[in-house]
C-alpha cells in the first residue's frame, strides 16, 4: 500500500526521484498516465466497448494514448513526459502521494487549490 507524501524537485529535463518505499512496491515498471482512478479496471473495460463510437475512441486516446510505461533510472528517477508535465501544471516542485494503490503527482499549488485548502474530510 502507497501512503505518506513527499516533495520532490523536478530537474530541467523533466525527471524527478521517486521515493525509494513507492519504487520497491513498483517493481521494474509501471505506467505513468493522466489521474483517473482504478487504472486497471477502466482501460479493461475501455477495451471492451465498441471502438467504432467516436466518445469511446476519444476517451481511448485521452487516457491510453497520453499514459507511458515506465522505470527508473540508476539514481531512482522517473523521466515526466511534457506532455503529462504540462497536464499536471508541473514545474520545479511537485508532490508525490501514495493513496493506497496508486500514486499521485501533483503540482502543491494546484492540490491546494483542488482541495480547497480545506483539510476536512465530508
Amino acid at each position: 500500500m502507497f501512503m505518506n507524501e513527499y516533495r520532490h524537485t523536478i530537474d530541467a529535463k523533466g525527471r524527478m526521484i521517486l521515493p525509494a518505499r513507492f519504487r520497491e512496491e513498483l517493481g521494474t515498471r509501471f505506467v505513468l498516465s493522466r489521474g483517473i482512478d482504478h487504472w486497471q479496471t477502466l482501460t479493461t473495460s475501455l477495451q471492451k466497448l465498441s471502438f467504432t463510437k467516436s466518445s469511446v475512441r476519444k476517451l481511448r486516446r485521452f487516457l491510453i494514448g497520453s499514459s507511458t510505461e515506465m522505470e527508473c533510472d540508476r539514481q531512482g528517477r522517473i523521466l515526466i513526459p511534457a506532455h503529462l508535465r504540462e497536464y499536471a501544471g508541473l514545474k520545479k516542485e511537485a508532490l508525490v502521494i501514495g493513496t493506497g494503490a496508486t500514486i499521485e503527482i501533483w503540482n502543491p499549488a494546484v492540490l491546494d487549490a483542488a482541495n480547497g485548502d480545506d483539510e476536512s474530510i465530508a
